[in-house]
């Protein structure tokens, strides 16, 4: 048998620390956020009339109690559909907010955000309320969502105060 027709030992180590190399997975990298692609083509002034206003009506819609001439109305919704209707309507608002603070549509990294990140933590909250069919919690969900709202516009838009006056 001639030992210099089969490889050595050496070069046997070599091509397996080659082959074995090349087998390894990858090294996985955190992604580049910077990277990251937002279609914010819609302004914030329609984020807020076509997706946050009226969600958001909705839920105050269904919320509470009315006592006019005809008598007293509780609002909240009777059945199981309508929590989880409301509790949908609660989800949107979770992500106006999150639509709201996106790169591109944020006014600031300051009360912008701040507002933005509450509006989300309400949504929640009204979400929660919805899936318990807890009517105290719903309303009061309800209430912060429209504190958040006010002081957001007091401090962004004080001029819409007077688009719903003018409207009157």
């Amino acid at each position: 048998m001639n030992a210099s027709r089969y490889p050595s030992l050496k070069t046997i180590s070599l091509a397996l620390l080659v082959a074995l190399a090349s087998c390894s997975a990858p090294e996985e990298s955190a992604p580049d956020e910077s990277a990251a692609i937002y279609n914010t083509s819609l302004t914030t002034q329609e984020v807020m009339a076509l997706v946050l206003e009226p969600a958001s009506d909705i839920l105050w819609d269904s919320g509470g109690w009315v006592l006019d001439a005809a008598g007293y109305e509780e609002l909240y919704p009777t059945t199981d559909a309508g929590w989880e209707y409301v509790r949908a309507q609660a989800a949107v608002v979770v992500e106006s907010g999150n639509m709201l603070a996106l790169p591109g549509r944020a006014v600031d990294d300051d009360a912008w955000m701040v507002y933005s990140q509450g509006l989300s933590d309400a949504g929640l909250m009204a979400m929660e309320a919805a899936a318990a069919q807890n009517e105290e919690d719903f309303f009061q969900a309800g209430a912060q969502i429209y504190s958040v709202c006010s002081a957001c516009h007091q401090a962004y838009n004080p001029d819409i105060v007077d688009r719903f006056v003018d409207q009157e």
